[in-house]
Order: structure tokens, then sequence, then C-alpha cells
């Protein structure tokens, strides 16, 4: 490109890109295409030059528009998906869905195209809507305050491929309604939302950190068991552990109206728990109170504040879950210590931790032989075995655990969830997912079970909706992804075609198994990167030298996706093969 013709401005870049376009293609070819000349005629070119745009280019099954607006973009973003909305009610099928990203940037011109990170954002925020929806620059969002009625979650600073700076992004939740140009993360719908902040461990004693923590984790549990509410998970609340924290930056980052806080104090035989309900805006305290009990009255406590929380809300009403009163997990306070250290190790999400934590939960049931949650949870360190290993010895002692566990509490949506993840280790694909469901029904709001539901879908050919399942796990935990939340989201976009993302989702992974390297090098050797995709090989050798022995066709449960999984195992293994 010569300096004389390139022409540098500022613009509003909108990108759209159809949502599953090669499972579309695949089912009806012809269709698609006619579908998506058909929108782009009645639908998309009139918008655009409806709001003062120029379509820049169409690209497959994606657009490139500019503007000179923001404010324009933005306008023509939401009545393009409102539009497409409204045009796929006449379809039981192929239906087009897109997602939108819109930047504000300088772009390189040179006679129609344009060039530049301002195109280059745009198209990597277009990555980060959901499907139907919108995805923002902090740029844009700062040009349209006050000038559009919109509600956007705030993702923060995100890191895009490519660009070298991170980027402010907000997704698009509402188009009406909004008083503040920024509302909560979560579901844009009237139930309140709460986030609960890590209790200060106020004992004196750094051992006791894992009750403090066990304390906070298990009020989360029980107020996400109300389906009234929207709480925050363990995850993104436990970012803010050890920090001093500003309570309405705290709302803004969680997306919470409402955010509790409090403190633990054990001593002897005696415990002190101190709990307060804050509105995140105002600061104002709406509830708060102090409790010095026995040691034994613990759940006790748990209770009372959960229902308190609940109760203190405004307009919220206490469902039958919370209003019961709620039944010990165990009568061994022995056996509850040994599981709250047994859940600190298994929070660390290190696999080389896993006998430690099986060991706190032998010897929690060894006290106990009635505490539901303590063999799941055992069960759930030999279903990681296994998924590491592949060893089917490590799935006997996973379904006598499992079981137990549901048959001892058939409500505990964690028993539920993990005994699900057994059915599905064994391929009892039908049992998995009606477990899922039961879960899911205790507590729907459980990013953990989203997350298990979409390796459920993945594994049953479904991945476009193990993709949607992974982001409303994303939802309820906006600050931070655990590893399994990435490797489900990255495997559903490897099943779905999706090379590039599906790379990106496995390499924010920071400590991968074996088997993500795997999938990953065929990713990569699908993209034609082949010496990345040798350097995932030699590192899945690092952990596991006999991978390749391993049969990565027998998870899936249809034929095309056993086929798919063969070819991704054949290019790794040829590119491998070049590289000796």
């Amino acid at each position: 490109m010569s300096q004389s013709s390139a022409q540098r401005r500022l613009a509003a870049i909108l990108v759209a890109d159809v949502v599953g376009y090669s499972r579309l293609m695949e089912a009806d070819e012809a269709g698609t295409l006619a579908d998506l000349r058909e929108r782009r005629k009645g639908i998309v070119e009139p918008l655009v030059r409806e709001h003062g745009g120029r379509v820049v280019k169409f690209m497959g099954d994606g657009v490139l528009v500019e503007f000179a607006s923001a404010v324009n973009a933005l306008r023509c973003a939401l009545d393009l998906q409102k539009r497409m909305a409204e045009a796929n009610e006449e379809l039981s099928d192929r239906q087009i869905v897109l997602r939108i990203g819109v930047n504000l940037g300088e772009v390189v011109g040179e006679g129609s195209d344009i060039f530049g990170d301002g195109v280059n954002i745009a198209a990597r925020l277009e990555g980060l809507a959901e499907p139907g929806g919108i995805c923002i620059s902090g740029k844009v969002h700062d040009e349209i305050r006050g000038k559009l009625d919109f509600a956007a979650a705030d993702l923060g600073d995100v890191t895009l491929k490519n660009i070298t700076r991170p980027v402010r992004a907000f997704r698009i939740t509402e188009g009406a309604n909004s008083k503040s140009s920024v509302e909560p993360r979560g579901p844009a719908d009237s139930k309140p939302s709460i986030g609960v902040l890590p209790f200060t461990n106020m004992s004196g004693d750094q051992e006791q950190e894992y009750f403090a923590d066990g304390i906070t984790e298990d009020i989360i549990t029980e107020l996400a068991r109300n389906r009234g509410l929207f709480v925050i998970a363990r995850n993104s609340s436990f970012t803010f552990k050890g920090t001093a924290v500003d309570i309405a930056e705290v709302g803004r980052k969680l997306g919470v109206r409402y955010v509790v806080e409090g403190s633990v104090r054990k001593a002897g035989k005696r415990v002190r728990i101190t709990a307060q309900l804050i509105e995140a805006a105002t600061g104002s305290h709406i509830w708060a109170e102090r409790y010095d009990r026995d040691l034994e009255d613990i759940f006790a406590v748990q209770d009372e504040v959960t229902r308190s929380i609940a109760a203190a809300v405004p307009g919220q009403v206490e469902s039958d879950i919370v209003k019961a009163s709620r039944r010990k997990p165990t009568e061994s306070l022995g056996a509850y210590d040994h599981y709250l250290r047994g859940m600190e190790i298994v929070n660390r999400w290190r696999n080389d931790d896993i006998p430690q934590a099986m060991a706190e939960f032998e010897s929690a049931v060894k006290l106990d032989p009635t505490f539901a949650r303590a063999h799941a949870n055992l069960g759930l360190m030999y279903i990681r075995i296994w998924w590491q290993t592949q060893a089917p010895q490590a799935l006997e002692p996973a379904n006598k655990e499992t079981e137990l566990g549901v048959r001892l509490d058939g409500t505990d949506s964690r028993c539920l969830g993990i005994r699900g993840m057994y059915l599905l280790a064994s391929k009892d694909f039908d049992g998995a997912l009606d477990t899922f469901q039961r879960a899911l029904q205790v507590t729907p709001d459980d990013p953990d079970l989203h997350v298990m539901m979409a390796y459920y879908l993945v594994w049953t050919g479904r991945p476009n909706e193990a993709i949607d399942s992974s982001l409303r796990a994303t939802r309820v935990s906006p600050l931070f992804l655990p590893a399994s939340q990435r490797e489900a989201i990255g495997m559903a976009f490897m099943m779905a075609q999706r090379y590039e993302e599906a790379v990106m989702s496995f390499a924010a992974i920071s400590s991968p198994d074996y088997y993500v390297h795997v999938w990953a090098a065929g990713c990569l050797a699908k993209l034609g990167r082949l010496d990345e995709a040798r350097a995932q090989c030699r590192m899945a050798s690092e952990h596991r030298p006999d991978w390749p022995a391993d049969d990565w066709q027998s998870e899936f449960k249809n034929e095309a996706d056993r086929q798919h999984a063969g070819e991704l195992t054949r290019v790794t293994m040829d590119a491998l093969r070049d590289g000796l």
C-alpha cells in the first residue's frame, strides 16, 4: 500500500458474523446461501443505509461496515439483531444468528477497503459477543454514554489476539429501559443480584483460612439454591480475597446490586461470625448481624445468615428451599473440618494435590459415613484421575462414591452434578442429561453445572449449544474462568470447527492436562500452523509420553464426531512425524 493512496481516519467499525455457519452449510448449503442473500438484501443493506453507514465488504458469512458515528453504529447493531430475531421467528431451522462487534478507532483506507487496528479490534470483539448479541469497545461506550438508552455488562480489560494492549470491552445486555449506561453483568431480568466476598479470617491463625473460606462457600451455595436470586459464583467473588475493597467498585466489577461481606473468628469450641448486606451503588447497609455461638451450631448460623440475606433484599420473597430449615450436612464437626480442608485443595485445581484432597474426604466419610458431599467429592477425585489417565479402574470407585452421595442427598445439586459427570464418563448419556437437569432445577445459576452440561453437549454432538452453556457460566462468574470452563468451551469451539477460537481458549489454561495440548495441536494443524502444532505435541509428551496410544475418538457419542476427532488426531500425528 503506498503512502499516497492510504488515508487515515477515525471511524466506527461494525463487524458481524453468522453463528454456526459451517454447521448450517453442512446441513443445507443451497438453502443457507439463499437465506444469507435474502438477509443481506432485505435487512443488512437497508439498515446500514438507514443509519448512514457503508458496507465495506461481505466476507463469506460476515460483513464489515463503516460509520462516521459511534451512535449510528450501535443503533444499526441493535436494529440488526432485532430484525434478524424477527426474521428467525418464521423459520423452524436454518436460523441466521449474528454476533456483532463495534469499535471506534483509526483505520487506514485504500480505495473502498479499510484496514488497521480499528478494524481488527472490532473483529475480535465480535468473537466475544454472545449469539444474537453485541460487544463494544470502551471507546464506543464512552462516546455513546448518555446518548442511547441501553445497558451493558462491563467485561473489564480483555486481551485480544494480535492486539498489543488490552482493550476495555462491554457486552450489550439490553437496548431499552435502562437508566444507567452500565448495569449488572448478570441476566437482564428482575432477579436481585448478589456477590458474597470471602469472609475475613479473624482467628489470628493462618491455618484457619480454610474454615473462613468454607463458611463463605457454603453461604454462596445456599443462596444460589434460591431461584429468586442471581448469585455470583465463588470463583469470581474470591478474586477479591486478601485485598482492600471498595464496595461500589466490587459491585461494578461483579455486576451486582448487593454485596455481602463478613468475618469469621474460630477459637476453641466457639465461633463468631459477622455478616452484612450492602447496596453496592450507595454503600447503604441493608442488614447486619453478629453471631456468637458454640462451634457445633455452625450450620444453624449459616442457615440464619442465608435466610436473613434473602429476606433483607428489597422485594425478595424467600423460596421454599430457603424457608426450610437447612438439614445439617453432617453431625460431625470433625468430618466437616476435613471436608472444608478437602474443598480448599480442590479449589486450587492442581492435579498433584488430588491424593491430598482424597485423604481429607476419606477422613470425612470415616467420621461420618452419611456425609453426602464428602462421598460425592471423593468420587470427583476418582473422575479427575480417570480424566487424566483414562484408567478404567478409576471409574469403579467413582461410581460407588457418586451414587452413594446422591442416595444420601438427592436434592444436593453438587452431588447430582458430580454423579452426572460419572455417568458421562461411563457413556450413559441419557442418565447424565437427566442428572444434570435435576441439578439445574435445584441451582439454575451454578456455573459448574453449566460447564458440566457443556461437556455433555460437546460429547453428544451439540457444540454450539455447549458454547452457549459455557457463556451462561461466564455470566455467573465474570471475573474468573476456571480451567474446566476454558477447556469445555475450547472443546466446543474445536468440535464446531472454529479452530482459531479453540486454540485461544486452550492457550488461556494456565496448567493444561496433556490431552488439552493434543487437542490444541490438532486445531493448529488444521489451521496450517504446523510448527506450533508440533510444539503442543512435545508439551503433551512431557506430561504423558505414551499419549499417541490413546483412543481419541471414543469419548464422542456420534459417528460424525468420532470421525472429526479422528481427523484431528491424524493431522496431529502427520505434523509430528513430518517434524521428526
